[in-house]
């Protein structure tokens, strides 16, 4: 009986190492899946935007317009205007923040740089 104890210590031992790994790369996948802010019960989706396009003059030749959105507070959506920004590397692109339908409320999938 210890002999069959001892040998089931050591399989748990041997395995205990790489199940670990598995779940801390199960877990690290998991962080990554959530790219969005996800805002339960809220029935009501945000407004239609308040300003479209840029807004005055850019200040540099590679600064493009990243719109404005609306965020949901925990109450009430209020607007985050847009603003002049740079590509953070030559070649790419701004992906504007959209709102999906998801589950009893919305979804944000907020804006990004993009490879182009």
């Amino acid at each position: 009986m210890l002999e069959r104890i001892t040998r089931v210590e050591d399989f748990v031992r041997k395995l205990r190492m790489p199940a670990l790994g598995f779940v801390l790369l199960g877990a690290a996948t998991l962080v990554g899946c959530g790219d969005g802010a996800y805002y339960a019960g809220v029935a009501v989706a945000p407004p239609p935007p308040l300003v479209y396009g840029p807004v005055g003059a850019a200040p540099g030749p590679e600064y493009i317009w990243t719109d404005g959105y609306y965020e949901w507070d925990g109450s009430n959506w209020f607007w985050r205007p847009g603003s002049w920004a740079r590509p953070p590397r030559r070649g790419y692109v701004w992906r504007k923040p959209y709102y999906e339908h998801y589950r009893n409320g919305y979804r944000m999938r907020p804006g990004r740089w993009e490879r182009h």
